[in-house]
């Protein structure tokens, strides 16, 4: 299957928290769109690694992407290496994707920044003719996306375009407590993070008005483009 946009994140609901509003987005245009978690989130002080699963599996639902796969790189060890490198590489050959996005340049959690550099060197290294690869027995065509986007995460960085996702911004919360264990329970029993506060719902909602205020709309997602973006006209940016 082809799609028009892959998103890679390091963890299931990296997707969810940084760029499902554009996700959510690009589906209602008519676009195809795919997931691909690199780790199953396994060192999570709350739920379990078969909970993230349904809970991925559930959020899907909301964001309409057309597959999710998990590469399983293992969560807070994985590694920019060969072995790696190859198994992203395989993704985007398998899903010839135009856009591609990824984690945060840099970010708070150390699998973010290292996530979104793996993404981006395979994102080039997949259009190597040299760099063979295979899937299911059969040799794969090499295949380079047009654009790779960091979507931005917990860290602020300022960024190079924002998407108005103010329509969708209801839909994106749906999809980020598909999460449930993860997320602001008052009934859970289960330690307390960083991202299970109430607060931590409030710093949501503050960010994507904050990326939507520098558009001039109520709410925003922010990005950072590892390339130029092409732009045909001025009008196309007005």
């Amino acid at each position: 299957m082809k799609l028009d946009i892959l998103a890679f994140a390091a963890h299931p609901d990296d997707i969810e928290l940084a760029c499902s509003g554009t996700l959510i987005k690009q589906v209602k245009n008519g676009n195809k769109v795919g997931i691909i978690d690199l780790t199953e989130g396994e060192l999570g002080s709350r739920g379990s690694r078969e909970l993230r699963y349904e809970e991925a599996e559930n959020a899907s639902k909301v964001i309409g992407n057309s597959i999710r796969e998990n590469l399983n790189l293992g969560d807070g060890f994985f590694e920019i290496n060969e072995q790696s490198l190859l198994r992203v590489v395989e993704m985007i050959r398998k899903y010839q994707p135009e856009i591609v996005l990824c984690n945060a340049i840099k970010d708070r959690h150390p699998d973010h920044g290292r996530g979104g550099e793996l993404v981006k060197r395979a994102s080039f290294l997949a259009g190597l003719v040299k760099i063979e690869t295979s899937l299911n027995g059969e040799k794969q065509e090499k295949w380079r996306p047009k654009q790779l986007f960091h979507y931005i995460q917990d860290e602020y960085i300022e960024p190079d375009f924002v998407i108005d996702i103010t329509e969708e911004k209801e839909d994106k919360m749906k999809s980020i407590l598909c999460y449930s264990s993860q997320f602001y329970n008052p009934e859970s029993k289960e330690p307390q993070t960083p991202i299970s506060s109430k607060e931590f719902m409030d710093f949501l909602d503050g960010r994507a008005r904050q990326f939507g205020r520098t558009i001039g709309v109520k709410y925003g997602e922010g990005f950072n483009s590892a390339n130029p973006v092409k732009v045909n006209s001025l009008t196309d940016i007005a």
